[in-house]
């Protein structure tokens, strides 16, 4: 690998201690996501099991996958021929002691999510269900890969990974460079370039194997166990999971350094990959902790483990058992030595970590410097920010890509994150869903048939999962005709029943914006701002994607085609333009079209309209007349629409009021959504008012 420090850290971190918890990878496509990953599994030592000893596995865990495939389930097969009850494992048993692999993990259902990080937190997977009660131990280390423009997961499912990395491709010539010329030197000979590489990669396996053996003896003293709750408690993380993992970092990453003590050197670096992606408690709350915010909370730490220097009032154990989770049991060690290396100065590089063995390329820059190798003492970026930067880890505007390190983490000082916002300051987003039962896109909204909610009735398609009951009454009356007198239940694969389930799925919420002249009072475009806040804070909730189009002079412009990613739609929207007329009918003909287009592309994922107007259409010619066209076209395909009047004053017109009627949409007036404290909102949130 050409750069990526931070990241190949983070897995080498995570294969020394599993019980750190995973690592989730974020960042934008084309960044080697999948090929670090990948190349982990070749690194870590053979596993013995009855069957002698193996290379370690790299499973891959498909986002289609049910909670059967993943956990295991009933042995059909069996059961059906032998008439005995038997367990038939799953993909996490099949990763155990490897590498579980979910690639593009923000779309995976939310509880299989659960599943996967309780499984890598506690090392067993215990199943209960079909009749059957099943543990078998799950080692293994679990790395997700998402981008976030496709959306986000959750920040409850956020704080179970152990580490998050934020990668980007670097905007360092050199180092393109390299990475394009090692790709083809790969694709002109392959076997001769994994040549190049094997001392190297041997290098780091057994480096690994030591720092496993050596864990055990890594020592977390008093002071250091104090620095890492108070820079915990300085980032008002919430529970206890960010400590014990900072902690396990830290002493993961000591005992790779060949130490046997935990430092404040060995804390920052766990704080930096552990702590980010914990502080993000709202959708509108930039991830990333920036390199001043981590150097304040250092000192700060500093200062409390100064003034409770010498209290001996905690005396548990010293060792990495205080944070250890029990995966002690295969553990191989070999001589490591790098003990000596100066702080910092251990993210893994060419050098250290199976890079050029020929000391050849842009990046066999000097030692702990600065230069693309070392990274300089705290391994940080040529601006100062920590390496844990890339589109949306950095805090400040992830667009500008050109501050980026040459590794692509480099994070860079920017504005205040969009943080802070106050949850009770405007009212929640109405009840509102897309009636009937859809397919089941993944999500918290609408009714649908789904392979993971409640059990409603039996269906004739077994592979929803099995439906016991329904099977055994279906098999039931033919039991005669079958001449069984005695003995097990006589089953035929046409006995099969399926479970029909019922849950909640996502929906496409497009946002027709009126953003013109007759909106353009300050108060107003503050209130409609704060109303949009609380709708893309349902969205985000409801797991939804989102589409805003906005209306404005002379034309409708899709300001954000649809996405998942709800921090993307509030980037936007901050950049919104306001002014000039009305177009309504034709920010309602692109409403059309964006869902007509999308509906190719995710059939299963109905749609939903807002219109947020004051119904007065002044754009091309007859424009109320044409408005109410496109709204009535809209209301006969079948869409579901709510409009929001955004008319105030002492005099109404009520065309939005007559919009509604058109679209047959539910109607709500602005202060119906937003209350009296929209502008508090707005400005928590950080979303400025712009005039044309």
């Amino acid at each position: 690998m050409v750069g990526q420090e931070r990241l190949q850290l983070a897995l080498i971190l995570s294969a020394v201690h599993p019980g750190i918890g995973g690592v989730l990878v974020r960042g934008e496509k084309g960044t080697a996501k999948s090929t670090v990953v990948r190349a982990l599994a070749q690194l870590l030592p053979p596993v013995v099991d009855e069957t002698g000893a193996r290379p370690a596995r790299l499973v891959e865990l498909p986002v289609g996958a049910t909670e059967d495939r993943v956990v295991g389930s009933l042995d059909l097969e069996r059961v059906l021929r032998d008439g005995e009850q038997a367990f038939r494992p799953g993909l996490l048993a099949a990763a155990h002691h490897g590498v579980l692999y979910v690639d593009e993990v923000n779309l995976l259902h939310d509880h299989l999510v659960d599943v996967l990080l309780d499984a890598a937190a506690m090392g067993r997977v215990h199943v209960e269900r079909d009749g059957v009660s099943h543990s078998h131990p799950a080692r293994f280390v679990l790395v997700g890969t998402m981008n976030p423009e496709e959306g986000e997961l959750r920040p409850q499912l956020l704080d179970r990974f152990g580490l998050t990395v934020d990668v980007a491709a670097s905007r360092e010539v050199d180092v393109r460079m390299a990475v394009v010329r090692r790709r083809l030197d790969y694709e002109a000979d392959p076997d001769a370039f994994a040549a190049r590489y094997v001392d190297a990669d041997q290098v780091v396996a057994e480096r690994i194997l030591t720092a496993r053996d050596r864990l055990p003896e890594v020592a977390l003293d008093n002071a250091e166990l104090r620095r890492i709750a108070a820079l915990c408690a300085s980032f008002d993380v919430d529970g206890m999971r960010a400590d014990l993992v900072v902690a396990r970092t830290a002493t993961a990453h000591a005992a790779w350094r060949g130490r046997d003590r935990v430092t404040e050197d060995d804390v920052r670096i766990a704080a930096e990959l552990a702590l980010p992606h914990r502080r993000r408690r709202d959708p509108f709350d930039e991830p990333g902790i920036s390199e001043q915010q981590l150097d304040e909370a250092m000192d700060a730490a500093a200062a409390e483990v100064d003034k409770a220097s010498g209290d001996e009032e905690f005396d548990g154990p010293r060792g990495s058992g205080d944070v250890g989770d029990g995966h002690r049991d295969d553990e191989i060690g070999v001589d490591a030595g790098n003990s000596d290396r100066p702080a910092g100065a251990d993210y893994p590089d060419e050098r250290s970590v199976g890079g050029d063995p020929e000391g050849q390329g842009p990046d066999d820059g000097p030692d702990d410097d600065g230069g693309p190798n070392g990274g300089g003492p705290d391994d940080r970026g040529p601006d100062g920010g920590p390496d844990n930067g890339g589109p949306s880890g950095s805090g400040g505007d992830r667009s500008d890509s050109s501050s980026q390190d040459n590794a692509g983490n480099g994070a860079r000082p920017g504005p205040e994150k969009l943080s802070g916002t106050p949850t009770s300051a405007a009212k929640p987003a109405p009840r509102w869903e897309v009636p009937g039962i859809g397919e089941g896109a993944p999500g918290r909204r609408s009714r649908a048939r789904t392979r993971t909610g409640r059990t409603v009735r039996p269906d004739t398609d077994p592979s929803t999962g099995l439906h016991l009951l329904g099977t055994v009454f279906a098999a039931a009356p033919k039991q005669f005709e079958r001449g069984r007198l005695s003995g097990p239940l006589a089953l035929e694969a046409e006995d099969l029943r399926g479970a029909y389930r019922e849950g909640r799925e996502g929906n496409l919420v497009v946002f027709v914006v009126d953003a013109s002249g007759s909106m353009a009072a300050r108060d107003r475009l503050t209130a409609v701002t704060g109303a949009i806040v609380t709708l893309l804070r349902d969205a985000y909730q409801r797991r939804d994607k989102v589409a805003v189009i906005s209306v404005r002079g002379s034309e409708a412009e899709l300001v954000l085609p649809p996405t998942s990613s709800v921090d993307i739609a509030v980037r936007r929207l901050a950049g919104m333009r306001t002014g000039g007329k009305t177009p309504l009918a034709a920010g309602l003909q692109k409403a059309r079209e964006v869902i007509a287009r999308e509906h190719v592309r995710d059939p299963r994922r109905r749609p939903m309209l807002v219109l947020l107007t004051d119904g007065r259409a002044t754009g091309g010619t007859d424009p109320l007349p044409r408005a109410r066209a496109a709204a009535r076209l809209l209301a006969a395909q079948g869409h579901t629409a709510m409009v929001i009047d955004c008319e105030r004053g002492m005099i109404r017109l009520g065309l939005a009021a007559e919009l509604a009627r058109d679209l047959r949409a539910r109607y709500l007036r602005l202060t119906e959504l937003t209350g009296e404290n929209v502008a508090d909102v707005v400005r928590a949130t950080g979303l400025p008012v712009r005039a044309a």
